[in-house]
């Protein structure tokens, strides 16, 4: 198969799962339009604004660190191959694939609807979690400004903040962090995959490169920002390779902590990895799938609590191993750190601060 260039997924395949109808280009007319009509043009970006009635949203889960989150966009252009958000674009009935790299949506209103949560009678501020879903640094976040927006409401009520990202757009927004974290109300989280630039425009071909992410760590930890590396994901005879490296550089950077999460495949995700392990790497495509599998129980992926996080077997062991080892040679200290939320006074309605 010839490479998509500049995208991570290599078709539009919409799922089964929803009983959509399947689109598939003819045969016969696939081989013949290069000649009659010339090459197919190349994928364009589109953005589609919504207003939602709502965009805080709360989970339950015991899986992971939060229990409330924001997502300013859904679709992310920075097309990681990997990223288990891409099955949330078949509700939209659109692929998982292609289309959740290129039709993007993006929510203009985001901070003003979650100043209206905030000023709900009995809401109680916690950590609220940016980038969960998809990047809140990604490409249209330069036009939108809708990441920006809520950090500018969250120094404003003082309500505590955490982002993740794979972009050092989270730059751009230095002056609000820098204010945020003289408060304890932010900490940034970076995820690096590789150190090679090659490969991450293969994995993840719009997202910062690894240079630029790593620079941006050291940036935020001179601003006195908390920052956080994520060595995430993992992938078996891909990029865990790198982990040593992107914890020592790093450590010597002056970041304070650090995690690893394995490759996660749920649903469309496993086949649209299965194409591009084809694409890009048919010498080891079998060993990389038989490694994660020998972490889920024979499965692909398995989605239970308690379970979906923490892989099991020889080879999650050996990469737990490796992860502390390498934490302390990089002198990490894992420190933890506890966001204020005593600072918090909810918006009125009008938009002013209520007296008590």
């Amino acid at each position: 198969m010839q490479p998509i260039k500049g995208r991570g997924a290599q078709s539009g395949a919409v799922p089964t799962r929803f009983g959509l109808a399947q689109r598939e280009a003819d045969g016969d007319w696939r081989d013949m339009a290069p000649d009659i009509d010339g090459a197919a043009p190349p994928l364009r970006t589109t953005v589609t604004e919504e207003f939602p009635k709502s965009v805080l949203t709360f989970n339950a889960s015991p899986d992971i660190p939060f229990d409330r989150s924001v997502n300013a966009y859904r679709g992310c252009e920075h097309g990681c191959i990997y990223c288990y958000a891409r099955p949330t674009h078949a509700y939209h009935d659109l692929s998982p694939g292609l289309d959740f790299e290129t039709k993007l949506f993006a929510k203009p209103q985001a901070a003003a609807l979650l100043r209206q949560a905030f000023a709900k009678r009995g809401y109680s501020p916690r950590p609220l979690a940016m980038g969960t879903n998809t990047d809140p640094y990604q490409p249209i976040e330069r036009d939108y400004r809708i990441t920006r927006q809520v950090l500018e409401l969250c120094l404003d009520v003082g309500h505590p903040v955490t982002i993740t990202t794979k972009s050092a757009r989270v730059l751009d927004d230095l002056d609000l962090l820098r204010a945020l974290a003289a408060r304890r109300l932010v900490a940034v989280g970076i995820s690096i995959t590789s150190l090679d630039p090659r490969l991450s425009s293969l994995l993840e071909p719009r997202a910062a490169s690894p240079a630029k992410r790593m620079a941006a760590l050291g940036t935020l930890v001179e601003a006195g920002v908390p920052a956080h590396v994520g060595v995430s994901p993992i992938i078996p005879a891909i990029t865990d390779q790198f982990l040593e490296q992107i914890l020592m550089d790093a450590g010597a950077l002056g970041v304070r902590s650090a995690s690893w999460i394995m490759l996660r495949l749920p649903h469309e995700v496993a086949p649209l990895f299965r194409e591009w392990l084809d694409t890009h790497f048919p010498d080891r495509a079998a060993k990389v799938m038989h490694t994660v599998q020998s972490m889920r129980g024979g499965k692909d992926y398995d989605a239970s609590f308690h379970t979906r996080m923490k892989p099991q077997g020889v080879w999650a062991d050996l990469v737990r191993t490796r992860f502390r080892l390498a934490l302390r040679r990089a002198g990490i200290p894992q420190e933890r750190l506890n966001l204020d939320c005593s600072q918090f006074r909810a918006p009125s309605r009008d938009g002013q601060m209520d007296l008590f």
